[in-house]
């Protein structure tokens, strides 16, 4: 039996932005902290972001090749995956009516089958890769997610093998919104990939502070004039696209690492090899 019909998924998420966002803010009072982080526990939510942008620049210390880098992150994931299903929309985005509504997630794996077609189609690799550069070109974020939300919100029984890729933009996205008071389990299910980082060149950086106001979980800071990137960056580059001063980039120690980390993250999430 397939999933729930798109009217049904769309229902259950405008039902559930409210509680999800009223969960985020009270995951830092007492008592409800202990209630709140049952729900967002570590095996049930995991999400990795990977900057995709063009916008996203480089660290010029690397070979001009690594430009694309981390489109090719998703690239192999989407061609390791047994299925993939592009959805006809964000229903992020269509429920707080911003930004390219057609852009949907796209999911991985053999859960892909289970989701109700109204809500999707099945692709190939190269429609889902025109599909990423689409996301790339109108500045959004890729987040490989494996969250229960989903396959509850999509009434689809088979978590282990479901896989999303969510592009994401600025204040319109049930996840990352409203997470610069997250809750520890919520902060920890959401982790940047070691060996890619951003990075800023001081000497560019006018100190206009936009970089810490966009960030979505508070990790830029200003000191004395300049930003400064704290421990709690989740790499999402999300920063670097909105520096005016292009004072912001990404560095990329070895990509075969990166990746190799990456696969090992979701691998055991979705059939993925």
């Amino acid at each position: 039996m397939k999933g729930f019909p798109k009217w049904l998924v769309k229902l259950n998420f405008f039902l559930a932005v409210p509680v999800v966002n009223f969960g985020k803010h009270a995951g830092r009072l007492p008592v409800i902290k202990n209630i709140v982080n049952l729900f967002f526990i570590k095996s049930f939510n995991q999400v990795t972001a990977i900057p995709i942008s063009r916008h996203v620049a480089v660290n010029e210390s690397i070979d001009a090749r690594s430009t694309t880098l981390p489109l090719g992150m998703i690239d192999k994931l989407v061609e390791a995956a047994s299925y993939v299903m592009i959805l006809n929309e964000c229903v992020c985005r269509s429920y707080y009516r911003k930004g390219p509504v057609d852009i949907g997630c796209m999911v991985l794996g053999k859960a892909a089958l289970d989701i109700h077609p109204s809500n999707g189609r099945i692709i190939n690799t190269i429609e889902a890769k025109a599909h990423v550069r689409k996301a790339a070109d109108a500045g959004l974020v890729a987040n490989v997610a494996h969250v229960w939300i989903d396959p509850v919100g999509f009434g689809v029984t088979s978590f282990k093998n479901m896989l999303f890729i969510c592009f994401c933009g600025h204040d319109s996205c049930l996840y990352t919104d409203n997470l610069n008071k997250r809750c520890p389990n919520l902060d920890n299910a959401y982790k940047k990939l070691d060996g890619m980082s951003v990075v800023i060149d001081e000497s560019l950086c006018s100190g206009c502070g936009l970089c810490a106001e966009k960030c979505f979980v508070s990790a830029i800071k200003m000191n004395n004039g300049k930003a400064v990137i704290g421990d709690v960056c989740k790499g999402c580059g999300r920063c670097i696209s909105e520096c005016p001063e292009k004072a912001m980039g990404l560095r990329i120690d070895d990509f075969d690492s990166v990746y190799s980390q990456l696969l090992k993250r979701v691998s055991c999430f979705a059939d993925i090899g």
